[in-house]
């Protein structure tokens, strides 16, 4: 077994093809096939079910595949250890919700730093992105609500106050209470925050609108068609015009802290420990005058 037969199983595995897989890694398609095959030679097993519209893999495929990418996992760490340089370069690829404010003021300085490092942003929803670091697929991420685990290092980015928001019309506290909740998808901490705080405050089974965009749930906010809970910080302009209302709540369901996430056991590269270093650098000038960002990186 080879390492190269690795990397084109788990592009078969992907792409759910091996046309697609021997595209995507220039081979001809033989090529492909046969590798696939001195594999489950090798390994006295079949991988995929193969169907008309491609191949899928079976039990004993997903479980090499497991294999396969703690293995691949090791291998670009290994070369990173050799190959790290004290001028970060490369690809660093960061998830984020998309609440996070804040994150261009990181962005921007760790880019003007290092400009060599080639950025890329991923948002979703802080449970999605806790299982894509844990999965390899993500260097790092910004995610909300986040306790202890085991495989994870952590630094806590800032704390946040969440508040509940309504439209500008005059309404009784508690009637707001069993509007519609206008949240992100399952998985979110701050919908998870508010369902806890509506159930501990009587109100069972409320009716959920779910949103893909925290535009999309501000707008429907503003419009009157229910209430959500974000970050107060998110919202101080919208307040200030008048077109929503901030309601508070309790602080065991308001506070909140923003954390950086990364495994535990993936080697510490020079571009990552300059990453961390930027974000401890905006925690110990965060007392400074902000400067305005000029566009917003939105989910949570």
């Amino acid at each position: 077994m080879e390492i190269k037969d690795l990397l084109i199983f788990q592009s078969v595995a992907r792409n759910g093809s091996i046309s697609k897989a021997a595209e995507e890694l220039c081979y001809v398609q033989s090529h492909v096939t046969a590798r696939i095959k001195s594999l489950e030679s090798h390994l006295q097993t079949q991988l995929f079910h193969r169907h008309s519209r491609g191949t899928t893999l079976n039990s004993e495929g997903k479980k090499l595949l497991a294999y396969t990418e703690k293995i691949l996992f090791m291998l670009d760490n290994m070369t990173e250890a050799f190959q790290d340089s004290d001028s970060p370069s490369g690809t660093l690829e960061i998830g984020t919700v998309e609440t996070v404010m804040k994150l261009p003021t990181i962005l921007s300085a760790y880019h003007r730093n290092y400009p060599k490092v080639d950025l890329s942003l991923r948002t979703g929803v802080s449970e999605e992105l806790i299982g894509q670091v844990l999965q390899c697929k993500l260097d790092g991420a910004f995610v909300t609500g986040f306790g202890k685990h085991p495989d994870m290092e952590q630094v806590e980015v800032f704390q946040e106050k969440l508040v509940l928001i309504s439209d500008n019309q005059e309404a009784d506290f508690n009637d707001l209470k069993n509007k519609p909740l206008l949240v992100f998808n399952s998985g979110c901490s701050y919908r998870e925050r508010l369902v806890e705080w509506l159930r501990d405050e009587g109100v069972i089974n409320p009716k959920v609108m779910e949103f893909g965009t925290l535009e999309t749930i501000l707008g429907s906010v503003i419009s009157g068609l229910g209430i959500s809970l974000i970050p107060q910080s998110t919202v101080n302009k919208l307040e200030l015009m008048g077109a929503i209302q901030c309601h508070e709540i309790p602080p065991n369901y308001s506070n909140i802290s923003t954390v950086f996430i990364r495994r535990a056991d993936s080697y510490l590269t020079n571009t990552m420990e300059k990453f961390i270093e930027t974000i401890n650098e905006y925690k110990n000038n965060i007392h400074r005058p902000a400067i305005e960002p000029i566009f917003n990186v939105l989910s949570s």
